[in-house]
């Protein structure tokens, strides 16, 4: 896992790698520009126009070292400088000095005219770093709105300029094309409502001391392909299909059979050893034609789940997909609560269910995983203001639950019950489409029915779901894609990550 750390710790990182390696700040900040430098120039040739907006903090300083070193591969280059309220870091100070005389530098002390960058192909922001701790201003604000309007490719050094890293931004906020973060990515980053700021997000690595992450607390991280491959078991020679659980999968209803069949699907394609799937009467010839490596059982009810008994040889229950909620499937899912004592999955319907009837969450098995959308999240905790409002409560209901959140979505976010949060780093927009969050049901479901803890078949379920769409999406592109691609690509999402 990458721990993703606050805007404090970012500093102290800094002070910790300059005291480590006994290297000066600015010959750090030399690193940032060099690394910057080096992911610039491998995408825009030295015909672009560049035009770089500097702040007087350590940002600024950024920018002025990178404006040097493009103009060292010969990258025509124009710097601003904003001159608000700020005052010069030591390092901003240094980077000034260093500047060749050949660049030229203008100053901005009060309204801007915004037809200065008229001429600039590319322009970059460097106003202000992931030290910022209040709401831009004044002429900066100016400044950033000037920016904003002109049709240029805009790229952030490290983080756009007027966004908080760890808290909700209000204020002027720079709109970057691309956004180049150092050594980490950010919080913020990860925030659907920051989309429209940060763009594209590439992070260079700038050399800071990797010793320092081996100590310092986070309570939140991204998973990597590294860490996933880490938590995957090897099977042996001797291995049988009793060694892998027995997954009951409740699901389907009159109309929604589809999703019973994609989630049935995926629990076996994720190494489940055995899958009994529980469907209505009139679903049975339909998953016994279409999941012929499951067996079945019918309910009493024609069209929709009203009850089953739970026999002590399943090691999980996966219940939702196209669930329906007639007052029967409710009493029916009361009784699972009741009946079963190890962690389920709890997914579509089934948390709707839950929703609607509040006093039916106390029930919920402990280590138990939950997989809303936000529509459906929205149903269990109520509107949030801003999404870290949103993660507060994702906490929130981990914890009280004593379950697996799993937030689904870009950078699908893994709530645990002492209140930490993993993002998910794969998947892509094609994967939102109808079926999708049935097959990562699916998935998960698979995973726990082979003893993996809760927290391991979150993390690796919601990652290998997401690689295998980012694998369907090279053959199919976004706009095709469908949940069936992905099942079909999860053999090779398990095969790249075990």
């Amino acid at each position: 896992m990458i721990k993703i750390v606050t805007a404090d710790q970012i500093k102290a990182w800094d002070e910790f790698t300059i005291r480590e390696e006994s290297i000066a700040s600015i010959d750090l900040m030399e690193r940032a520009c060099q690394a910057f430098v080096t992911w610039f120039v491998e995408r825009y040739d030295a015909s672009h126009k560049i035009g770089i907006v500097c702040g007087t903090g350590n940002n600024g300083g950024d920018g002025l070292g990178v404006a040097r070193l493009l103009n060292d591969w010969h990258y025509p280059v124009k710097v601003w400088i904003v001159r608000g309220s700020g005052t010069e870091s030591i390092d901003f100070v240094t980077n000034l000095k260093r500047l060749n005389s050949k660049i030229s530098v203008s100053e901005i002390t009060s309204s801007a005219d915004c037809e200065l960058f008229a001429d600039r192909a590319i322009l970059i922001d460097a106003i202000f770093g992931s030290g910022l701790s209040r709401p831009v201003e004044g002429i900066y604000a100016n400044v950033i709105d000037c920016l904003n309007k002109a049709n240029k490719i805009k790229i952030a050094i490290d983080i756009p300029s007027g966004l908080s890293i760890d808290h909700p931004s209000t204020g002027a906020i720079f709109k970057a094309d691309q956004t180049v973060s150092f050594q980490i990515s950010k919080l913020a980053f990860l925030q659907p409502e920051n989309q429209h700021w940060v763009g594209e997000i590439h992070v260079v690595d700038i050399g800071l001391n990797k010793k320092y992450l081996n100590d310092v607390k986070a309570t939140h991280f991204l998973v990597t392909l590294k860490s996933v491959k880490r938590i995957l078991k090897p099977r042996s020679r001797f291995d049988h299909k009793g060694k892998f659980g027995h997954a009951l999968l409740i699901a389907g209803s009159t109309g929604k059979m589809g999703a019973c069949i994609l989630s049935a699907r995926a629990t076996l394609r994720s190494g489940a050893g055995l899958l009994t799937v529980h469907v209505p009467r009139n679903g049975y010839s339909i998953i016994q034609t279409a999941v012929p490596e499951a067996m079945a059982t019918t309910d009493q009810s024609t069209d929709f789940f009203s009850g089953r008994d739970v026999e002590s040889f399943f090691t999980t229950i996966g219940i939702g997909p196209g669930l329906g909620q007639a007052n029967e499937t409710v009493q029916g899912f009361e009784y699972l609560l009741k009946n079963f004592n190890r962690p389920m999955v709890i997914d579509a319907d089934a948390l709707n269910i839950l929703s609607s009837n509040p006093e039916l969450q106390k029930l919920i098995p402990e280590g138990s995983v939950l997989t809303p959308h936000p529509g459906e999240f929205v149903r269990l905790v109520g509107e949030w203001k801003n999404d870290f409002e949103k993660l507060d409560k994702l906490k929130e209901l981990a914890a009280r639950l004593q379950s697996i959140i799993i937030l689904k979505g870009a950078y699908t976010a893994i709530a645990t019950p002492d209140r930490n949060i993993y993002f998910n780093s794969t998947g892509n927009p094609g994967m939102a489409t109808g079926g999708s969050g049935d097959v990562l049901s699916g998935v998960l479901t698979g995973l726990l029915a082979q003893e993996y803890s809760s927290l391991e078949a979150s993390i690796t379920g919601v990652y290998v779901h997401g690689l295998a769409g980012d694998l369907a999406v090279r053959e199919k592109g976004e706009i095709s894609l469908i949940a069936g691609d992905i099942i079909d690509y999860l053999s090779a999402a398990f095969k790249k990550v075990h």
